[in-house]
């Protein structure tokens, strides 16, 4: 059973936003199959942080723009 991931991301959105590139043209510039992206747009995969990087840089944006991770923090007694 696969877990999910808390990450989220914003890869769908910007993929649109970026002249509808497909899926398979993400996965080319980042060097990964087509069926990692689908995985890490549907929250099922994390990418490594090397590979988060390289997928903001694909979009010229900063790494938050493309993932978010829940605030988590808790508070101290």
């Amino acid at each position: 059973m696969v877990k999910s991931t808390n990450v989220t991301n914003s890869i769908r959105a910007l993929r649109f936003a970026h002249g509808e590139m497909t899926q398979a043209d993400l996965a080319q510039r980042v060097g990964v199959t087509r069926q990692t992206i689908i995985a890490i747009e549907q929250g099922r995969y994390s990418p490594s942080l090397e590979m988060a990087f390289q997928i903001s840089r694909a979009f010229a944006v900063p790494l938050d723009d493309v993932f978010q991770y829940p605030d988590t923090e808790r508070q101290l007694p």
